[in-house]
């Protein structure tokens, strides 16, 4: 039996992403709320310095990967106009219904589809842009999904890789203190769920750091790799060229 880690336990490679999927069916009512207590609001902020690195122009493909409540997505429809395309993904059925009721009220139409990203239902080299904002962390073959976002990108293509990483260490002990002891109290009010989001933090601390993170990127076909961390290493946005 292969192993994987689920935040600090050891589980089934076959039974993770049952796993991740049943957190997610938890938080996706109460996501964008939790995303702004956790954060303070720094999520937004994250995610518009990510809209500015990635640069789009009218008329290019982009496929958004656990797009879940659809901000990248809606932000990146903006910017590649009508002859452009934004496909919105991820793997859980239930923060896609969420991102799609969101879209939808926002007035925007997007392809909209459930699919793993380790096996990516798209033709090679499709897309101009692949982002995957706090996704990238809950899958079980870092590797493979790597591979296949690298595949489905066209030539000279970029990947966005946005994610909690490893903060610096002097905010290292506050920091840990408020993932294990506050972020799962807010769960639990917020959201009726402190389990979960206990699962969030664990799985913080066991995903690749920047220099590891880096490293699987260009094994996976990416020739130059650049990181921007952010808020102390709190968040690190990986940009990815492919080859």
């Amino acid at each position: 039996m292969s192993t994987t880690h689920f935040g600090f336990q050891s589980v089934d490679e076959r039974d993770k992403a049952r796993r991740v999927r049943g957190v997610f069916d938890s938080v996706a009512p109460r996501y964008d709320v939790m995303n702004d207590l956790m954060s303070g609001g720094l999520h937004r902020a994250w995610k518009a310095y990510t809209v500015l690195v990635a640069n789009l122009q009218e008329g290019q493909r982009v496929l958004d990967i656990a797009g879940g409540t659809g901000d990248l997505a809606l932000a990146f429809s903006k910017k590649v106009g009508e002859r452009g395309q934004v496909v919105h993904t991820d793997i859980n059925e239930a923060m896609l219904r969420t991102g799609r009721d969101r879209l939808i009220d926002a007035g925007v139409v997007l392809p909209t589809t459930v699919c793993d990203a380790e096996q990516l239902p798209f033709p090679d080299g499709h897309f101009d842009l692949v982002s995957v904002a706090f996704g990238l962390r809950n899958m079980t073959h870092k590797d493979l999904a790597l591979a296949e976002m690298c595949r489905v990108l066209k030539p000279g293509g970029k990947l966005l890789v946005l994610e909690f990483s490893k903060v610096a260490k002097p905010l290292a002990k506050v920091y840990d203190w408020y993932s294990f002891n506050i972020l799962p109290r807010i769960g639990q009010l917020v959201a009726g769920d402190a389990d979960s989001y206990r699962y969030l933090a664990e799985s913080i601390r066991m995903h690749p750091d920047q220099q590891a993170l880096k490293a699987l990127m260009h094994k996976a076909g990416f020739g130059h790799v650049d990181c921007h961390n952010m808020t102390a290493g709190v968040v690190a946005l990986h940009v990815g060229i492919k080859c």
